[in-house]
């Protein structure tokens, strides 16, 4: 389990490294999917997003047994899974248009993410209903803390 869980981070990393690269100058045409944010203030989000992302797997890693940990960590593998798909494929379908972060959500973290959460079923360390519960409120708490993120991100490097 510890290499499924180093391999979360990796493909979140890579993820976000991808949206870091190609988002900010892709929301600054017109959308109904991402407001324009400047270079700065997304890699500010990302970071502080990609941290809590580490926090997640390896409080996990080292705790296994609490129910916390474990239910923030499965918050976030099902959150990055449904992130491939809505927004990244569906903007791109949509807009015809690729959506950065589509193609390390689709290659690295829905499959990445799918094993460790297979593992973790073979492994009866999980049920459905704690799956699905930890992704909606992470998802929630994620889509949340995004746009204020930004404002903070904006705040700090705009003078």
């Amino acid at each position: 389990m510890e290499y499924l869980a180093i391999f979360f981070c990796i493909a979140i990393t890579l993820h976000n490294i991808e949206e870091a690269i190609l988002l900010p100058k892709w929301s600054q045409h017109s959308s109904k999917f991402q407001k324009p944010v400047t270079s700065r203030e997304f890699l500010f989000a990302v970071v502080i997003i990609t941290a809590l992302a580490y926090v997640s797997a390896f409080s996990y890693l080292f705790k296994p047994e609490s129910h916390l940990a474990k239910w923030v960590f499965l918050g976030f593998l099902g959150s990055m899974i449904v992130n491939a798909i809505v927004p990244h494929l569906l903007a791109t379908v949509l807009m015809k248009k690729y959506a950065p972060g589509l193609l390390t959500g689709l290659l690295l973290n829905i499959p990445i993410n799918s094993l460790i959460l297979y593992q973790m079923f073979e492994g009866k360390l999980i049920v459905w209903n704690e799956l699905l519960f930890p992704t909606l409120i992470v998802g929630i708490l994620l889509l949340t803390l995004i746009p204020l993120l930004f404002k903070i991100g904006r705040a700090l490097f705009h003078k």
